[in-house]
């Protein structure tokens, strides 16, 4: 895995972002995410968004982070919102999430970052999973999607 950090309108962000949205269609069916997210989100000190290729030069993995502090959303002081985990479905099953998870955690926390937080979906049961086993909890939920029947929300000390 080759990680670059990219700005979030890279046209490798662009083009990963159009597809993770396409899933959560199909698995929503509501279109995709609707979270407001900005370039300027994932700007370090205060964000980062990276992307994975692999041997050929060809994205197949995104995620980045963002700074949320306490607000009335529910986020905390010291908040680091995971956004757009993504592997292209061609690269799925070579760990490819969880080192991404791993190095943005990382990131996060030598930004002085205090806890990861992440909103999935119930239709996303390997996201949880993967959280899950990666140490993450249920948290009080956050977020544009709080509010949501279908929405979960995980946390981790960094």
């Amino acid at each position: 895995m080759n990680l670059r950090t990219v700005p979030f309108d890279h046209p490798d962000a662009v083009k990963l972002n159009d597809e993770v949205q396409a899933e959560y269609h199909v698995r929503y069916g509501d279109g995709g995410d609707s979270t407001p997210l900005a370039p300027t989100d994932f700007e370090p000190p205060r964000g980062v968004y990276f992307i994975a290729y692999d041997d050929n030069d060809d994205p197949v993995a995104t995620g980045g982070w963002r700074s949320q502090d306490a607000n009335g959303e529910g986020h905390e002081d010291g908040d680091a919102e995971l956004k757009r985990m993504f592997v292209i479905e061609q690269a799925r099953g070579r760990g490819l999430a969880r080192r991404m998870l791993a190095a943005l955690e990382e990131n996060a926390r030598a930004a002085g970052r205090t806890r990861m937080v992440l909103e999935t979906g119930t239709k996303q049961p390997e996201a949880i999973a993967l959280y899950t086993s990666s140490g993450y909890e249920p948290c009080v939920k956050f977020g544009y999607y709080r509010l949501f029947d279908d929405s979960r929300c995980f946390a981790k000390a960094l």
